[in-house]
Order: structure tokens, then sequence, then C-alpha cells
């Protein structure tokens, strides 16, 4: 099914017929000029491709950056307002009141009833805000409204950040069950090599599989200056929503219109949607943050590759602390992860029982209570 959708896609745009559900990330470069102020004009040619989806049943959902470098603009901060955590929150206070005003104003011109959702790292993190705002994304398509999605860095901090709008983007769309996600960007799509460096660089239009070969291609460079992303976040991006099931396109937003242009034959790179994950093992694979690292031994990585369980006896070792029910990731001996899930003891009873034999766990702990460390319904091979 999946193949034989992305097979009539090709590089149309993401029909509104074959995708429901779209997700669209507008980074700060694109939105807002090098004065820091909104570059309208541009904003509004996207809003009329916008509104055009919309009439033609697509659900759309925005995630908009621009309100640190529009606050930094009225506060007068130096470095675009990131000098500091103080100032990007300064900023970003400021800033998303014009940013939601801006959107809201241009939506209403098109009959288009905006909202409004700022979201931090531990609203995804957590199961329970996960589902909070997965519920809350539902609800306002139902009622035919654009959500306009922010990371809230007034009170994020370094440790509780997305730091990217492309990575959100990608969350945002598995927590709505959106069909895709487009990425407008500075380049039209993934290359070679940087584009802006390298004239050989060449593009590629379609990644089945994103590998190290893939991953090697990315510039984790923000070319304005004036965002926080990167090739490299977009992959990262990537790996989210395939992962989940949603095809990712990044494109180029230097020009009117985007969507239009692209749908018109305009240049991208599409990177395709895997095989769905359950719900709660895609929530599981695209979490940014755990807790701790379990390496296994080479038998215990075949046994997980067959959908086995991880047994005490194949882990080799043991890092961080967690409690039970903290997401850990599961490394080979080479360091590679390849999957991720909740684990069923604390990090001082998974020190005490690896590499140890099930029937050895009672006389360990003095009790047994389970007899696997991450049961396979509750681990995602990633």
């Amino acid at each position: 099914m999946v193949a034989a959708l992305t097979d009539s896609l090709a590089l149309s745009g993401f029909p509104p017929p074959l995708i429901r559900r779209l997700v669209i990330k507008i980074g700060s470069a694109l939105l807002v000029d090098p004065s820091g102020a909104v570059r309208v004009d541009w904003l509004r040619t996207l809003v009329a491709d916008i509104a055009e989806r919309k009439a033609a049943g697509q659900q759309i959902i925005i995630v908009s950056s621009g309100a640190i470098a529009l606050g930094a603009r009225r506060l007068k901060l130096p470095k675009g307002g990131r000098g500091s955590l103080e100032d990007a929150q300064a900023a970003a206070a400021t800033g998303q009141i014009a940013l939601s005003q801006c959107w809201a104003s241009l939506l209403d011109e098109r009959g288009i009833t905006a909202a409004q959702m700022l979201v931090t790292l531990d609203d995804l993190e957590n199961r329970r805000r996960y589902l909070n705002a997965s519920a809350t994304l539902e609800r306002l398509m139902q009622l035919d409204v654009v959500p306009v999605v922010n990371e809230n860095d007034s009170v994020a901090t370094a440790e509780i950040r997305f730091g990217d709008n492309d990575r959100l983007a990608a969350r945002i769309g598995q927590a709505a069950r959106a069909d895709a996600v487009v990425l407008l960007s500075d380049v039209d799509g993934l290359y070679t090599a940087n584009p802006h460096a390298d004239a050989s660089a060449m593009l590629i239009e379609r990644i089945e599989k994103i590998d190290a070969r893939i991953a090697a291609m990315a510039d984790g460079g923000s070319a304005s200056g004036m965002g926080s992303g990167g090739m490299t976040s977009k992959i990262e991006a990537a790996r989210i929503a395939t992962g989940a099931g949603a095809h990712l396109a990044i494109i180029s937003g230097k020009v009117d219109a985007p969507l239009s242009h692209w749908a018109k034959g305009g240049t991208g790179s599409i990177f395709v949607a895997a095989a769905t994950k359950r719900a709660r093992k895609g929530w599981l694979a695209g979490r940014l943050t755990v807790r701790g690292r379990i390496t296994v031994d080479a038998g215990a990585e075949r046994a997980l590759g067959k959908g086995n369980s991880l047994l005490p006896a194949g882990v080799a070792h043991v890092e961080g602390i967690f409690a039970r029910g903290d997401v850990v990731d599961i490394l080979t001996l080479d360091g590679r992860v390849i999957a991720r899930g909740l684990i069923e003891y604390d990090s001082e009873a998974a020190a005490k029982i690896a590499g140890r034999r099930s029937e050895d766990i009672a006389a360990l702990l003095g009790e047994m209570p389970r007899s696997v460390l991450v049961h396979r319904d509750h681990m995602a091979m990633v």
C-alpha cells in the first residue's frame, strides 16, 4: 500500500486526494527578513496555497518558527535574540504575540480560523501529555481549524527543548496522525553535498531508507544564521516521520506560493514512509530523550530482530540511572541503536541481573517479578 501510494505521489506536491492531513513547517529564515520583519507578501502566497488545499479537502497543520527572530527585533537584542537563554526566552515571549497575530490575520483573510498551540519537548515525550496534544489536534481538525504550532521557547531550557522545528514538525505529524510532512527550506532538498559550498552536489529526489550514506550527506549548519536547524535536523525529522508512517518532503520555500510551485513540477526530496508502527511503538521510536542505554550481545541482537523480548542473559552492559517504566535505548556491541523500549527494572536491578539467566533473578534480587528486561510489546525497533 505504501509503495503504491508513493509511486502515485512521485513529485506531485502531496495532492489532497491522497494526503488527507498535511503538516507544513516554515523556518525563521523564510518567514522573517534579515531586519527582523515578517515577509508578509511571501507569507500571503503561502496562505493562498493553504487555502486552496483546504478547499480541496486537505487538513493542514502549520509548524511556524519566527517568534525569537521577531521578538529580538522589537527588543533590540543582539545576535538575533540567541545571545543567551534568557534573551531567547524574552524574545520568544515578545515575538510569539506578533507571530500568532500575523498568522491569524492572514488566514482570516481567506476565511480560515487559526488556533495557537505552544509545546515543549516534555509535552511530546511524556506519554500522557503527548496523548493530550494528540487529542487537541484531532478536535481542531474536526472543527476545520488550522493549528499554528511552535515550541514554547519562553519556558523551554537547553535540557527540555527541541532546538529546531524540523523535529517538532515530525513529532506533531506523528501526534496528529498526519499522512505527510513538508519542510519548507532554504534549499530544495537533500543533496549529495552542501550545494552552497559544492557546485557538483546532486539532488536526491527520493529516499527509500535512511542509512549511514544518507545521514553522511547532512550539513548541520543553518545557512541564514537565523534558524537553529540544518540538514542534519531534517534527516532526523525524516526518521521520526517515516517511522510513524508519514512521508516527509524537503522543498524550497524561497519562491512565492511554494506548495503550488512544487506541485507544478518544482524539485524536492521525498523520504518515503515506512510501514506504520502501532501508535505506542511509533511514539517510542520517535522519542528524542531516553533515560538509559542497554548494550546487548550478538545473540540478543538476533533475537530482537526476530521480534522477541529482551532477556537479561543477552545484556552486556547497563548505563544511566532510570526507574521501571522509563525509556531506554538498546544498542549493539559496536554502539548502534537498534531498539527503544520501556524498561521493566530500575537501573540498579538491571545492572545486577545483566548477563544472567532468568531463573537466577530471584536469587539475585530476592524476587522475580518479571522474566524480561524489555518486553516486545513495549519495544520499537529503530
